[in-house]
């Protein structure tokens, strides 16, 4: 018996114009579902350029409700072609109060719910605590419909989805998986800054975000898919390199740097359980002795 399905990716560029870049992203999707996908996971923030490079209150102007405008358009499209999206947009939640989310239509087109990214970077080239309130921490042990980390389930799988900057973070991963996730999708919008000289120093940061999130694949057991955009938007040149890992961290597919690509990959789920029997990671955590990590630092 296996439990198979198949992974889409749409690894493009953007430009200003929003509607444009939004039939890009459709257009992405039906290539995804004609060559066979049943999941199709879309890039961090896919209709706009990734705005966070500056402080400007003028770029509020491009969130809206989700529900809303995006995932109702997003739910007709995965109705007729049966398939499950996974969408990256720009939360207004309230006035004054922001998110960057991922929703997740069903391949009914139903709504399945979202996730509001919990970690929230600002560094140069990305002022994103400008923009973005964190999600809201869950209560103990209570998942809701909007707070702390989520999985859905689909009609293909049950899967978790952290975005950018959550992926160097393994409680994030760890959580997530103990929901019961199959596959962590990693929506998101990094690359090298243009200015740097050193290529080196370019090579260690894509090696780095790769391996980490390979490890998260490897720690628990699960398919790790991370999709990021391409092509230059200001200092900063978007580093592409999408990638489907399994659950022992090879490299199950893996885009290039500067193209856009859309690309299906089988994973069988049935296989979760030979790795999580021949590596037991999840038997043998000590759950009892991790109390320390809740604190900041260990003075």
């Amino acid at each position: 018996m296996t439990k198979k399905v198949n992974i889409g990716i749409v690894q493009m560029s953007c430009t200003e114009d929003v509607d444009a870049n939004f039939q890009k992203a459709i257009a992405g999707i039906r290539e995804a579902a004609a060559k066979g996908a049943h999941i199709i996971c879309l890039q961090e923030l896919f209709r706009s350029l990734y705005f966070c490079d500056v402080e400007d209150h003028h770029n509020f102007l491009l969130a809206e409700a989700i529900p809303g405008p995006s995932t109702e358009t997003l739910g007709s499209v995965a109705k007729e072609l049966g398939v499950v999206i996974i969408a990256s947009l720009f939360e207004k939640r309230a006035h004054g109060l922001y998110h960057n989310t991922t929703a997740v239509l069903d391949a009914d087109g139903a709504y399945l719910g979202k996730y509001r990214k919990m970690h929230i970077p600002d560094d140069p080239g990305y002022y994103e605590k400008f923009y973005f309130t964190p999600g809201d921490a869950a209560q103990g042990d209570q998942v809701s419909d909007t707070d702390g980390y989520r999985i859905f389930e689909t009609k293909f799988a049950k899967i978790g989805v952290l975005i950018c900057w959550d992926q160097w973070y393994p409680e994030a991963a760890r959580i997530t998986s103990l929901m019961g996730a199959e596959i962590l999708f990693y929506p998101t919008a990094i690359g090298w800054d243009t200015n740097e000289k050193e290529p080196a120093i370019n090579e260690e940061q894509y090696g780095a975000w790769q391996t980490i999130q390979r490890g998260h694949a490897v720690a628990n057991g699960v398919y790790v898919v991370a999709v990021n955009r391409v092509g230059r938007e200001a200092d900063q040149q978007f580093w592409g390199g999408s990638f489907i890992a399994n659950p022992h961290g090879r490299l199950l597919y893996l885009a290039p740097h500067e193209e856009e690509v859309t690309h299906v990959q089988e994973l069988d789920l049935e296989k979760l359980d030979h790795y999580r029997t021949t590596w037991p990671f999840l038997r043998d955590r000590r759950i009892d002795s991790y109390r320390p990590i809740l604190k900041r630092y260990i003075d």
